[in-house]
């Protein structure tokens, strides 16, 4: 059963930054895409930022520029960098993994961004 850990989220002041960290478990090196996902209050889930097994990234227009997802296949290990950040970026942050038949979820980490 993989499980996804993420850690790193915390309280900051805007235009602080924040590392992310989501560390996969039993995916016996079953290198896939991965991405980090956020839900704020009351709001959907969305993608922030995604990466494949190659290394080519995607993100969400909100954050291009302010965040940067990198992975270590060694440590089975994603990251999100966030700098400049917003108050709305403020949400519960997540790890996503596939699967082969749903998509793995991590039990999520807060990020709190204050004005």
């Amino acid at each position: 059963q993989v499980q996804l850990v993420e850690s790193g989220g915390g309280l900051v002041q805007a235009g602080g930054s924040l590392r992310l960290s989501c560390a996969a478990s039993d995916i016996n090196n079953r290198i896939k895409p991965m991405g980090w996902y956020r839900q704020a209050p009351g709001k959907q889930r969305e993608l922030v930022a995604r990466i494949t097994s190659d290394g080519s990234t995607t993100y969400a227009d909100s954050v291009k520029g302010r965040f940067t997802i990198s992975r270590e296949n060694a440590k089975n290990t994603v990251y999100l960098q966030m700098n400049s950040l917003k108050p709305e970026d403020t949400a519960v942050y997540y790890c996503n993994y596939p699967g082969p038949i749903s998509d793995y979820w991590g039990r999520g980490t807060q990020v709190t961004v204050s004005s």
